[in-house]
């Protein structure tokens, strides 16, 4: 199974979320003019498909090892990362005070699908420590920041989040690492971390811990949590750093997929750690460093759906069975209309789920970039809005879109040696971790839209109906109605009736999702028709089978939402609750 890198599509896709006058010499994205964009990803597609892409079924089979305290990557994966480093890929989107390039979100988003698509299990590791770079960036004091970021943004050293405990997963309010005051203005870290991605590996010369933990004196629940700073090695007398300090892994999981990723059990024994930010405020501090990463985890579902997609599109030209309607001999199974049904889905939903990641990263550069103040703080509203959608939605359509690659193999696809198995199982965990997609929902139905009174939503509903209706699509603009009708609805549950509220939000962010992704794959269309795009055709193509054959879902999923969720809460007697 091979992969390449959709080059046209992402810089498309790049442009459309950018604006075309952004990406001009006096423009937002000033920086990306004169075909900076596309150079940059033409070399990360080179170095992925090289590199990454051929460790990608040896790490899968192996897997990292886990030997008296240590792990042990896959085979080339330390040469690999070696030249990641290199290649200067860590530094793309970090400040250039420490090291980094200050490229757009937009750009990194771009290169994150293609490393993903690649080999999500290496990917991983630069994937955390870019949300390491963030969190530190904006929390951490300038001591920290001159001893850490310049290391961790080169990739010399890798930086971890630690949030997950074995009775508190999604609900921090349970954690109990305990942190003590040092007498030197330092602190002291007790407790067990499950579940951490590169907690442990031989990848770089020292991992910077980001970890959650409690004070003595902490009030209780969320408002009583701090972060901070723990890292393997801390300086010696000379300053080096090659003092092992009091943290170790006792092991790593066996896994369904993404086996060549360690995931880790840290245990801190009274290990030195420093505070990033303000005691007792370590969850806003995190939440910078997740939000990066919920941004780049629904990358990984649109990365695993991209490469799904080409794989069971290759194989269906080639796979010849039965004969299409009119054929006279044995067809290519991609003739039958079932068959293309499923690869129009795929391909579709793969689209519509690049294209609200790209808005969101856009958001983001906008809300870093822009002068004024007004509409920077409007950017970050529409980034925040539409962060829960991303990752939900597009780690939903991962999964959705390798199960159908699956099926377009038929019995060939259930076997390991064609390598779709191996997406799919893959894929199966972006739903779950940085927050489960049903969190995601919460959190867009629970704050997300009630952001500015409303007006947030309501502006981004404008923009869609804006959008349907110019298309004189009329599956479109039922779409975007009954995002609207649904939004109110929502808007008053949460209010009055938030268990009924609750109920409906995993619906309503779907609901959320194919309204905006629709009327964008809509938008996408009409640019690239004025522009005499090479792949217009085929945009367009996209665009009509989402409206008629996705979309068309919206009007039940409002259903769902303002008539369905009493269903759920009146029937707890049936779950034995």
């Amino acid at each position: 199974m091979t992969y390449r890198a959709p080059l046209q599509d992402l810089v498309f896709s790049l442009r459309l979320a950018a604006g075309r006058e952004a990406l001009e010499a006096d423009g937002l994205y000033a920086d990306l003019a004169g075909g900076l964009a596309e150079q940059t990803l033409a070399e990360a597609a080179r170095f992925a498909e090289g590199q990454l892409l051929p460790l990608d079924r040896e790490g899968d089979r192996i897997g990292a090892r886990f030997a008296d305290g240590a792990v042990i990557t896959a085979p080339g994966w330390r040469e690999a990362y070696a030249q990641w480093r290199a290649g200067g890929w860590n530094a793309i989107a970090a400040d250039p005070d420490f090291g980094g390039m200050g490229l757009p979100a937009l750009l990194n988003a771009a290169c994150t699908e293609i490393w993903n698509a690649a080999n999500i299990s290496f990917a991983l590791c630069p994937l955390l420590s870019h949300g390491g770079v963030e969190a530190l960036e904006s929390h951490a004091s300038d001591a920290l920041k001159e001893t850490y970021l310049g290391k961790i943004v080169s990739g010399e050293w890798t930086a971890t989040m630690n949030l997950t405990e074995p009775q508190a997963g999604s609900d921090l309010a349970l954690l109990r690492t305990r942190a003590a005051r040092h007498p030197d203005g330092s602190y002291r870290l007790t407790g067990q971390k499950i579940f951490i991605t590169y907690g442990e590996h031989d990848l770089a010369d020292n991992i910077a811990h980001l970890v959650l933990a409690r004070l003595p004196d902490a009030p209780a629940g969320v408002k009583g949590i701090s972060l901070f700073l723990v890292p393997k090695f801390l300086p010696d007398a000379s300053g080096a750093f090659t003092r092992r300090n009091d943290v170790r892994c006792a092991g790593i999981e066996r896994k369904l997929g993404i086996h060549a990723s360690p995931t880790c059990t840290m245990i801190y024994e009274d290990a030195a750690g420093f505070l990033i930010g303000e005691e007792n405020n370590g969850l806003a501090c995190m939440f910078t460093m997740m939000n990066n990463a919920r941004l780049s985890v629904g990358l990984q579902g649109v990365a695993l759906a991209e490469r799904a997609t080409q794989a069971a599109l290759a194989y269906a030209r080639e796979r010849r069975q039965g004969r299409a309607p009119g054929a006279s001999e044995t067809s290519a199974i991609v003739e039958h209309p079932d068959v293309a049904r499923m690869l129009l889905t795929m391909a579709s939903l793969t689209a519509a789920a690049r294209a609200i990641c790209f808005e969101t990263a856009a958001s983001i550069d906008r809300a870093r970039r822009d002068a004024d103040p007004a509409r920077a703080r409007e950017a970050d509203e529409r980034a925040s809005l539409l962060t829960p959608v991303a990752k939900a939605f597009s780690t939903d359509i991962g999964n959705d879109v390798t199960s159908l690659a699956v099926q377009v193999h038929g019995g060939m696809g259930y076997i390991e040696e064609t390598g779709v198995a191996q997406l799919m199982r893959d894929a199966r965990i972006c739903a779950i971790y940085e927050g489960t997609n049903g969190i995601q929902a919460i959190d867009l139905a629970g704050r997300k839209l009630a952001m500015s009174g409303g007006a947030r939503a309501r502006r981004e509903i404008d923009d869609m109906r804006a959008i349907a209706r110019e298309s004189g699509e009329a599956a479109l603009a039922e779409a975007v109605e009954a995002l609207a009708q649904a939004s109110e609805h929502m808007a008053r549950a949460m209010k009055d009736a938030p268990a009924q509220g609750l109920a409906g939000a995993t619906p309503y962010l779907r609901l959320f999702a194919l309204a905006r992704g629709g009327t964008l794959l809509e938008k996408g269309a009409k640019l690239a028709r004025r522009e005499n795009d090479p792949n217009a055709k085929r945009y367009e193509t996209l665009s009509r089978f989402f409206a008629k054959n996705v979309a068309v879902a919206a009007p039940g999923l409002a259903r769902m939402v303002m008539e369905g969720a009493e269903s759920v809460t009146d029937a707890r007697a049936a779950l034995g609750s």
